[in-house]
Formats: C-alpha cells, structure tokens, sequence
C-alpha cells in the first residue's frame, strides 16, 4: 500500500506552513513558478495576520527507489485556540512531524499537539526547522525533544523549511516510518468527516478519511448516520491543493465528496458517510465546549436572515463555532455565539464580515457561570441568586527563566494560584490555575508584553466553583444599555465600572442636552461621568444695551435645553460598542 497519511505540529511561528511549501516544492506538486509564501493559508486573513487558522489538506506523489507513493498531508494551526483544528487532523492520519523552533525550543503548543498525537497512538517523527538561522540552537533543542517525549538523538531530523535543507532526508523518512493505512475496500463505505464548506453549485462538500470501502458511484445515494440525512455523489476527488476530480475515493485515501446537500446543518464534522443504515459510526470527535460568549447583532435589523444564514454556512467551516439566537433591548434580534477563545472570536468576526459582507455589532466578551447551578451565559439576564460558580482553567504558561517574576506577578493579579515549576534548560513551565473570566479581559497581550514576547500557554477547563460575582449594568441618561452589562467579581466591580463609563465618556458623541453616564449594581451608583451638552451662542446677535437682556435669552435657551432632556434619547454609535471591546 503506497498512502502515507501525515500531519504537521508545532507552536505558532515554527515553520509549518513553510516547511508545508517546501514539501509542494520539492514533491513537483506545485510549479516553481506559481510557488508563493504560505501558500495552503488561502484565507485572506490568514495572510494578513501571518497564521494559520484552518486545517489545509494536500497530496503530494513522491517517487522514491522507482516506487510512487501517495503522500496526504493536512497542514495544522499553532494557536491554542484552534486546538480542535488539530485534534480533528490528527484523527484523520497515522503519521505526524512533530516541529520544533531551534531558536525557541519546545513551547506550550508543541507539548499538547505532542501528547494529543501519542494518546492517538500515531508516529512521531521529531524535526528541528529554521537551523539555518545564525541563532539556532540545535544541541539544547534537541536535549529538549529527547528529555521531553524520549525520543533517541539519532531519530531526531534537522531541516530548513527556508532554504529546503533536510526536506528529501524527511520525505524518505515519513515512506519508512510512518504506516501505511488498512485497505479494507470489499468493506461496506464508512467515510470519517474531518471538515466541510458551502458551495452554491454542489452543496456541502465534505472532506472525509475513506476508513473503509470506497465511494459508490455518481449519482449514488449517500447517508449521514449522525444526523440520519441523505445525499447524493455528485462528484469525488482530491486536493492538488485546488479540489482535483477523480473517479472514486478508496479505503486509506484523504479526499472530498459533493454531497448535494444545501442545508448546512445536515452535516456535521465526525459525522460518518456510508451507503448502508446498518453500518455502525466511527468514534468522531468529542464535543467541543465554547469558552468564550459574545452576542452577534446586525447592525440594520432587516440583516437579520442574512445574518442566520451566513452563521449556518460558517459553522460548516468551523465546527468550534456555535451560535443561538438572543434578543437584546439596545441592540434587537441577534445571537449569542460561542468560542475557544479571544482570537478565536475576533477571527471569526472579521471572517464574517469579510467573507460573508454581513455588518456586526458585537457585545462585550463574557464567559458561562453556574447560576443555581444552571447555566447563564448572556450576564443582563442574571436576577437574584443564592449562589454563583465560574469556570475555572488549569494554565501551563512556557516562558524564559528572566521573565518568571513579572509573569508570577501577572497571574497573582488575575486571582491565578500558583501549582508547580518544572525548567527545561532556559526555559520554564509553570502551572496555575486561574478563573476564566480574568483570561478573557486582554490576559493573553499582558502575558505577551511582560515577557517581550517569549512567553507562551496551553489551557483547559478545570471546574466550576463559587464565587463572589456581581453584575454591572451601565446607564445612559438614565436607561439601561443591556448589551454592556457584564458580571465581574465583586472586588474589581468599582474600578471596572468606573473605566467603563471613562471610555464612555470619550466615544459618546455630544447632544443639545447633558448625558450623564453611570455604572451600577442593582441601584446603587458606583460611577458617574457626564458628557457636556453643546453650546448654541444665543447672545451672538446682541449688541449694546444692558446685562437684562443677555440673562432673558439665556434663561430662554436653559428652559428649551430642560424640554430636550425630557425627550431626549441617546443614539449610541457602533463606535462606541467597538472601542469598549478592544479594551
């Protein structure tokens, strides 16, 4: 059997997508000439951003000794908050590279994606990249990677994903190394689903691992036994990385079906594909659980169905993504959508507005609390409680052994108690843990700018646990503004309210009438900025006479101002949403 199936891990900034182009290079998959930078990030933000953010499946053919094998690479995400991207690669292949910065050693990302690849049971095959730059440190790297995982020295390739130095040595290594796939074709077809998108013509098309069998002919009848749909083949193929017809897909081979399908729901990734009712599922993937809730609301409310639909079909990209209507007194008919993380919900906004043209207002970032001990993830909707529990996450923060003072002091800020420290060489690793909310308000750029850059982090969901939590409501002349309600711990509450209405105060535009803008809990008022009406010069027109005339047209303007404060109500602008969610 000549099918090699491999992945490609590492932390963000260690070279997958490069080293990916120079086995396209290298394999003739792609022509010299129409070679560029990064090139399976086809998503435009992922250029502009520098990162990967979807899984990306290849084949490569590669002659080796006179023999031809097919080699399918999946190309992976560094970021912990496209983890899931990983896990889903992973489970779609028997093979993976492990990558290692030698400038940077091992980092978190590269221990988790590591564990997850063994727990599968898949071969490792370690590389160190980027030893052609003059400041790589190969032998503390490599002590790293055999100290860590227990690899030998003598596994342990050394590449340039630059400059193609190595890349031959490890195409040779994943034929010898990594096994080749069960062929069981004379099985009835079971197809794992690892990802999908919309296409208008063909409907859902799904990129699945045929594990067994081989796909029916056009026309054929397809069947979703997750969600008991049916679908027919419309056409079948593989990624050259552009989609590549062919005449079937065969146990062992990574590719993608036209389902026909135009209901994105219909099909879910982990899903199996079969021809028979009586097949049994393959395993898939475990659910995944959003951390991170943000409300979604078209900013013209007659947007509202381009909205809902957009969603669907985004949510076929990115099955991390979850989203359930909601309905706002400020903002309207939207919805509530779920993340992994911070970047993960500011990816996924400017993807929709990019790639869908659909005009967002988002509200401000909150996590789920346990109220009662039933969930609440939208914090205006929170009334009175007996108890109240947050989710707390357990946090491996990789750093130099210089910056370990300024990041303790950070965590001990964020109420993170300190677990245990393990070194590696020069670098460190300690452990916390640490309620989620306190990562979700900008922990991420802190933790960045402490430690000039270096410091890195892996986190998952511990548990639940009380807490002493109150909900913050702003108010804007006079009327609660339920989209910048936030829950927030008790203690922090004053100094939160009071920024908030600050940043307020400074993106509010001005009225013919005084806006006070207050923070409470409940009704008492923590914090209060005003925003100064205009100035209309009433006395402008005067000339001569006595001061009794100017106060006449001054009182006159002063009763007009206090008839506009009656009925005056504040616009609040998008702007103004916007520049309280950077902070």
């Amino acid at each position: 059997m000549n099918i090699r199936n491999f992945s490609i891990i590492a932390h963000i900034d260690h070279g997958k997508s490069t080293l990916a182009d120079r086995l396209l290079e290298i394999t003739g998959t792609i022509a010299k000439e129409k070679m560029q930078p990064q090139l399976l990030d086809s998503l435009a933000l992922e250029r502009e951003r520098g990162i990967t953010i979807k899984l990306a499946p290849v084949r490569l053919n590669y002659i080796l000794h006179s023999t031809l094998y097919i080699l399918n690479l999946i190309d992976t995400p560094g970021h912990v908050d496209f983890s899931y991207e990983v896990s889903r690669a992973l489970a779609a292949v028997e093979g993976a590279i492990l990558l290692v910065d030698a400038t940077q050693g091992i980092q978190a990302q590269t221990l988790a994606h590591g564990l997850a690849a063994m727990e599968q049971n898949l071969t490792l095959i370690p590389v160190i990249n980027k030893i052609d730059l003059p400041n790589a440190d190969i032998e503390s790297t490599k002590k790293q990677l055999v100290d860590t995982f227990g690899f030998t020295g003598d596994e342990i390739l050394l590449v340039s994903g630059k400059t193609g130095q190595g890349v031959d040595k490890l195409l040779e290594e994943i034929i010898k190394k990594v096994p080749p796939p069960k062929q069981e074709i004379e099985k009835p077809l079971k197809a794992l689903i690892f990802d999908s998108f919309f296409d208008s013509f063909k409907g859902v098309v799904a990129q699945v691992r045929i594990v067994e069998g081989q796909t029916p002919p056009d026309q054929s009848q397809l069947i979703f036994l997750g969600t008991k749909a049916q679908g027919h083949v419309l056409e079948t193929g593989y990624f050259a990385p552009q989609l590549t017809l062919n005449k079937g897909l065969k146990s062992g081979e990574i590719g993608y079906i036209a389902t026909g399908i135009k209901e994105p729901d219909l099909v879910r990734v982990g899903d199996t594909i079969t021809t028979d009712f009586s097949t049994t599922q393959l395993p898939g993937y475990k659910e995944v659980k959003p951390m991170v809730f943000v409300g979604l609301f078209p900013i013209d409310a007659d947007e509202y169905f381009e909205l809902k639909e957009a969603l669907a079909k985004f949510r076929l990209t990115d099955p991390a993504f979850s989203y359930v209507p909601e309905q706002s007194e400020a903002l309207g008919a939207g919805f509530r959508c779920g993340f992994l993380g911070l970047l993960h919900a500011e990816v996924v906004q400017e993807r929709l507005s990019g790639e869908f043209n659909v005009d967002l207002l988002a509200t401000a970032p909150s996590v789920e609390y346990l109220v009662d001990n039933k969930p609440l993830s939208s914090p205006s909707s929170l009334g009175t409680f007996h108890s109240i529990k947050e989710p707390w996450v357990s946090l491996r923060i990789f750093v130099p052994q210089t910056y370990i003072g300024p990041v303790m002091e950070l965590v001990q800020d964020k109420r993170g108690k300190f677990l245990d420290m393990q070194h590696f060489g020069a670098q460190v690793e300690m452990s916390y843990e640490m309620p989620l909310s306190e990562m979700v308000t900008n922990f991420y750029d802190k933790l960045k700018s402490v430690s000039s850059g270096f410091a890195s982090l892996d986190w998952e969901l511990l548990d639940f646990r009380e807490t002493e939590a109150v909900r913050v409501d702003i108010l804007v002349a006079g009327e609660k503004v339920d989209a910048l309600s936030t829950i927030i711990y008790k203690p922090k509450a004053e100094s939160f309210g009071r920024s908030m209405v600050e940043k307020l105060k400074e993106v509010l535009p001005r009225q013919n009438f005084v806006i006070a803008i207050q923070a409470a809990i409940g009704g008492t008022i923590i914090a209060r900025e005003t925003v100064s009406a205009y100035r209309k010069d009433v006395t402008a027109k005067l000339y001569g006479g006595d001061r009794t005339r100017k106060d006449k047209l001054l009182e006159k303007q002063k009763k007009g101002k206090k008839k506009m404060k009656m009925v005056g109500r504040v616009e609040i602008p998008q702007e103004a949403f916007l520049s309280i969610l950077k902070s």
